[in-house]
């Protein structure tokens, strides 16, 4: 089992947006150069659907607009970003949000090897005092937040490799959703038509996923822990 960083998809929208980028872009660029702003941003392949819809939702609110080029030239233009207090507040439960749903997807109780259910984690940061701050990074916020429940419960982040047999009639079916969790890095086809893979994925999906493959073949689908 080993460590590594999710992979990044591109999108040509500003779905991932933080109120940091305002001093990233005057940190990154010279006051008058403004010809090498980026037309999209990556966002995490994580990410879940309904916090970048909330995200997207506040920036196009404050910018009426998503597209990143754009967005970024009127914070070089006209300063800071400006918010409304209860914009600020659905930004910070959208960012703080990000940070339970990695933490969630990506670690597990070493005692169980089972992921903690999300309102575990939440319990756990609001005893802790985490709060989130618009101006910092998303990593150093899940670093943080990491350390501070630690003390306070038995967590770990760790991805596992596991074995994924499909009869060779379900395997289209099933393909997008396993390159949404990972790499298939290794792959068969058996005599008999069936297709085995090998894949690592974060360990605490491993449930999600089988149940996602489970559905879609109707219970035929067989997902193992592979010890290495």
């Amino acid at each position: 089992m080993s460590s590594s960083n999710h992979s990044i998809a591109p999108t040509t929208k500003f779905k991932d947006f933080n109120v940091e980028i305002a001093r990233a872009w005057k940190e990154f660029l010279k006051p008058n150069d403004k010809s090498n702003i980026p037309q999209h941003i990556n966002p995490p392949s994580w990410a879940d659907a309904e916090t970048l819809k909330i995200v997207e939702d506040k920036v196009k609110e404050a910018f009426g607009t998503t597209e990143i080029a754009d967005i970024a030239r009127r914070i070089l233009e006209k300063g800071e970003v400006q918010m409304t207090a209860e914009q600020r507040k659905e930004m910070l439960e959208a960012k703080r949000h990000q940070v339970v749903a990695y933490i969630v997807a990506n670690a597990i109780n070493p005692q169980t090897h089972t992921p903690h259910p999300p309102s575990r984690i939440e319990m756990a940061l609001e005893e802790a005092k985490f709060h989130v701050d618009l101006f910092k990074p998303l990593d150093k916020e899940i670093e943080e937040a990491m350390k501070l429940l630690r003390p306070l419960i038995p967590i770990r982040f760790e991805r596992s490799r596991i074995a994924i047999k499909l009869k060779g009639t379900d395997y289209g079916r099933c393909y997008d959703d396993l390159i949404s969790y990972g790499i298939v890095d290794r792959e068969v086809w058996t005599p008999e038509g069936d297709w085995i893979g090998s894949m690592e994925i974060p360990a605490g999906v491993i449930t999600e996923l089988t149940e996602k493959l489970k559905h879609k073949t109707r219970g035929s689908a067989s997902v193992k822990l592979v010890n290495e």
